[in-house]
């Protein structure tokens, strides 16, 4: 396959790229292969969807224990309950849209918006990228530290400030772009660039695009989780790598999300490396719940 076929060709052929590509594929094939999986896949999908959400949840300020998760059943009560059952409404329904996906991305994230949002709440902006003047939420507003199990490299540098959301038309010019490579790809070209590095790039450029007034964080990890869907790496969809950027941390997401905007080639490859530690994170996390099912505790 030629480069020019697929834009995302080079990046796969990054440093520390192609090595990242064939962790994710060993610890995913892995997982697949629990015996647990054979008979109780559902049961394990539905777990990694309640994970998962609970950690984007907590990444954009709502971090609140998984059995207060479990528990709840209004999420109306204030902005933290919001934020967790936008993540929620967003996991529930994620997996169902996969055939819209493959021929409209930009309905799908318009739907993802509309489901954060809430249907029920009234707000004019729901399911439609913000305008002219809008503002934009903050990305980051709730400092995660990395759990005692993960190992973080240290960086003695100052956390980088991420350059201010682009401007209604250039978001607009990009998601378009980003929309005709996703259809591109499910329409046959450029196949052979692996799923990891797709779905970096997508949960990227939604960072950065910050599409929405609110919950875009969110969006672009569900959005991630559906790449992975439609490119066939976790057809199952029990890989929650929100759980994984939740146990590294905000300031190694946001240092890597730096990489990606910064364009460079090295950065590039720091952030779909910290997207690959993230998804196999989160495959641990989907181990350790077969092995919970296995032994009787689930």
């Amino acid at each position: 396959m030629s480069t020019g076929t697929d834009p995302l060709a080079p990046l796969a052929q990054l440093p520390g790229v192609p090595d990242a590509v064939a962790e994710v594929r060993k610890a995913v094939d892995r997982l697949y292969g629990h015996r647990v999986m054979r008979r109780r896949a559902a049961e394990v999908t539905s777990e990694s969807a309640l994970r998962g959400a609970r950690a984007s949840a907590a990444l954009a300020g709502a971090d609140w224990p998984l059995e207060e998760v479990r528990r709840r059943s209004d999420f109306s009560a204030d902005p933290e309950a919001r934020t967790v059952g936008a993540a929620l409404r967003i996991a529930a329904e994620a997996g169902q849209l996969l055939s819209i996906w493959r021929h409209s991305p930009l309905q799908v994230l318009a739907r993802l918006h509309l489901l954060a949002v809430g249907d029920g709440d009234g707000e004019p902006s729901a399911g439609r990228p913000r305008r002219a003047g809008e503002g934009v939420e903050e990305l980051f507003p709730l400092g995660l530290k990395p759990v005692e199990s993960v190992e973080v490299a240290q960086v003695d540098e100052p956390l980088p400030v991420l350059p201010p959301a682009p401007g209604a038309e250039e978001v607009a010019a990009r998601l378009d772009q980003l929309s005709r490579l996703l259809v591109a790809r499910a329409e046959g070209q450029g196949v052979g660039t692996p799923a990891l590095v797709v779905a970096s790039v997508v949960h990227g450029e939604l960072l950065a695009l910050r599409p929405f007034g609110a919950y875009n964080g969110v969006i672009a990890r569900a959005a991630q989780r559906i790449v992975l869907l439609a490119e066939g790496l976790d057809p199952k969809s029990i890989c929650p790598a929100e759980v994984g950027l939740a146990e590294l941390g905000t300031d190694a997401y946001r240092r890597a999300l730096a990489g990606y905007l910064a364009g460079t080639p090295e950065g590039m490859a720091a952030w779909i490396a910290h997207c690959g530690r993230a998804l196999r994170l989160g495959v641990r996390e989907s181990t350790a719940v077969c092995e919970a099912m296995q032994r009787g505790m689930v």
